[in-house]
């Protein structure tokens, strides 16, 4: 018996450790956010790419319709902005992150393009999932 409550006192020591409370998540997941906004600014979409999950099976929906997969998001935002000119500057206003379940969340909100081609703004809705320990976008609708 004793070896029962040993092992489950280590259990759920082990298991405290490895979850992250929500404020945590939401930390992580605005983390990320900054981290684009300073890549989009610098014309970097490859590093804007990187919060996004590298798979097929992602989504994109926005103006033009309905994208799936990392490559060809990256190929459209190469097309739509070819020039620092054209991605601008990028900032996000976060009006809510909620949870959806564990190890995913929404976020809504809106985004700013400031640039010399003219601005443009718009709002946004993405889901956030932990994969492999890091928060990525599985799915973006922006318009």
């Amino acid at each position: 018996m004793k070896k029962l409550i040993l092992i489950l006192c280590l259990l759920s020591y082990t298991l405290g450790f490895s979850q992250t409370t929500e404020k945590e998540d939401k930390e992580a997941i605005k983390s990320v956010m900054e981290i684009q906004e300073k890549a989009w600014s610098n014309n970097d979409l490859e590093g804007f790419m990187q919060g996004y999950w590298k798979s097929d099976s992602l989504k994109f929906f926005g103006s033009s319709g309905l994208t799936k997969g990392w490559q060809q998001t990256l190929d459209n935002y190469k097309k739509g902005y070819p020039t620092k000119e054209h991605s601008g500057t990028l900032n996000f206003t976060i009006k809510d992150i909620s949870k959806i379940e564990e190890g995913s969340y929404w976020v809504m909100g809106e985004y700013f393009l400031k640039r010399s081609v003219g601005d443009a703004n718009g709002v946004f809705m993405i889901i956030f999932k932990k994969i492999d320990g890091e928060w990525k976008i599985v799915a973006d609708m922006s318009c």
